[in-house]
């Protein structure tokens, strides 16, 4: 392990043993700035920052630190025989022999002010909701919102729900969106207010209703299957196919398509399999898989090994786990407790989202479709595979991830980022699984911008690069500060840019604890 041996704002000589020992520093120059011995390496620091010529470098925690600094941007090289211009105060951070940490103080971490959310005052309108219901199948409408349907010069942007979820948790997103792009956000069948018209089922017989079946009268208890439901399974596949019909005879046009959790991973699957229908992906804490059981399609053989696939009716012994189950999850202690934990802000005011789902969970559909979900099969593509096309077919994607994600850690986003090297990635700190409702001022920011850049192929640039300085670099981290009631609110940033980088590199910007 190497230690930290000295820091000046001099121009000077680290030497530091890689076993662990401190075996001293000088002062003055020295024609080779960096010699490597038996596990020692002598750096010569600049204090000099914008001439750096490392700029692809990932920050670290530092250790045994002795001396106080101001705030420090720290990144990391593989030692070469060249000078690492830094800033003033420059010290040596643990690496791995072989590596070397540089950190430069002399600025703190910038920040920029960014919108605040619209309101209804001070001219500064929000953009109205319309709810909506577009009749795709027989008993299977689906509810969607929208908003800026006046601007008709501006691409279109769709929003995809999480698990659970449905249109209403992007309400922050079309009522300030909405005011530049028109902004659809819709329900997947089987959820929100996308639930069967009628019961998919009717009983031929006169037995013993379950426990849930008599207490609920819930739908698909029966043991027949209406003829408009045969087919019917509530899967990634039959979503990708309701938002692939959704954009041809709603929206008619190629759209940008914004997904969370579930939803990244439907946008993702829609944009590989119609590419032509999409100008663009936005995962926020895509989940990177979905269902248990073999797709049909791809493992026949294997599919049969599990005699039911999420149609209906339920079988008799899903019933009786599901009665068991569904009693636990629809209960508002525990829908309140999962809301605790996926927000990593629990000042974030939950109570409209906590409302809505209680309001899904009493539908007389609502078991039998979490069933259907929980029971359905994979997607036809895996999520490594939507990656590889989107890759060729040369869609943008931006990633954008909350760091304290209990769930889809970043870890997720940055294989995401290893799979597609130029999607730009962006970590929000605090932020848990559902950014865009629990920092939706950043997330709108950085969607904005990010669509500005692809609609001008270039021109415009990414946000957090709106300057000269970070446009150099391919990890920059700001500080985005807005207003929200009455108070000021900082919500850390850091973007990776067009880079790759090695498995190792990888585990060390993820795991890398950042200097305040």
């Amino acid at each position: 392990m190497m230690e930290i041996v000295s820091c000046h704002t001099s121009q000077c000589h680290y030497i530091a043993n890689f076993k662990g020992g401190i075996l001293g520093f000088h002062s003055h120059r020295q024609a080779n700035p960096i010699i490597r011995e038996k596990g020692i390496f002598r750096v010569v620091l600049k204090s000099t920052c914008k001439s750096s010529k490392y700029p692809r470098m990932h920050n670290l925690k530092p250790k045994r630190i002795g001396q106080c600094w101001p705030s420090c941007s720290t990144k990391r090289h593989k030692l070469v025989n060249s000078v690492l211009s830094e800033t003033n105060n420059s010290c040596v951070l643990a690496g791995d022999e072989g590596e070397i940490i540089v950190t430069g103080s002399g600025q703190s971490i910038p920040k920029v002010l960014i919108p605040s959310l619209p309101v209804n005052a001070n001219g500064d309108k929000v953009s109205p909701i319309s709810s909506c219901v577009w009749e795709w199948k027989p008993n299977l409408n689906v509810h969607y919102e929208t908003s800026g349907s006046e601007n008709v010069n501006s691409p279109p942007v769709l929003f995809l729900p999480g698990f659970g979820v449905g249109s209403f948790h992007y309400e922050k997103q079309l009522k300030d969106l909405g005011r530049e792009y028109r902004a659809c956000a819709l329900d997947f069948l089987g959820q929100g207010k996308s639930l069967p018209l009628q019961d998919p089922t009717f009983r031929s017989s006169s037995g013993s209703k379950s426990e849930l079946d008599r207490e609920s009268n819930a739908w698909g208890f029966g043991d027949e299957t209406e003829t408009w439901a045969k087919d019917l399974v509530y899967s990634v596949d039959l979503w990708r196919d309701q938002v692939r019909y959704f954009v041809e005879e709603v929206i008619k046009e190629p759209v940008y398509v914004v997904g969370n959790s579930l939803g990244g991973f439907v946008a993702l699957y829609f944009a590989a399999s119609h590419p032509e229908l999409v100008k663009g992906v936005t995962l926020l804490n895509a989940t990177p898989f979905w269902g248990f059981l073999p797709n049909p399609a791809r493992y026949p053989r294997f599919s049969r090994l599990f005699p039911w696939a999420g149609t209906f009716p339920l079988p008799s012994n899903v019933r009786k786990l599901l009665e068991i189950v569904w009693q636990k999850i629809s209960d508002p202690k525990s829908i309140a407790e999962i809301l605790k934990q996926v927000y990593a802000d629990h000042l974030t005011n939950v109570d409209d989202v906590f409302s809505r789902i209680i309001q899904t969970t009493q539908h007389p559909a609502a078991a039998a479709s979490f069933a259907s979900i929980m029971f359905a099969p994979q997607a036809q593509l895996s999520f490594k595979e939507t990656l590889a096309r989107c890759r060729v077919e040369n869609i943008p994607v931006c990633l954008m991830y909350g760091k304290e994600d209990p769930w889809v850690r970043p870890v997720w986003g940055l294989q995401v980022k290893r799979a597609l090297p130029d999607a730009p990635y962006y970590e929000m700190s605090p932020a848990g699984h559902c950014p865009h409702d629990e920092v939706p001022e950043v997330v709108n920011y950085l969607l904005r911008g990010w669509i500005k850049n692809v609609e001008s192929k270039g021109s415009a640039v990414l946000p957090l690069l709106d300057d000269s300085e970070s446009a150099e670099y391919d990890n920059v981290t700001k500080d985005l500060e807005f207003s929200r009631g009455g108070s000021k609110k900082s919500v850390r940033v850091q973007f990776l840019g067009n880079t790759t980088f090695s498995f190792r590199e990888w585990l060390n910007f993820h795991f890398k604890r950042r200097i305040p």
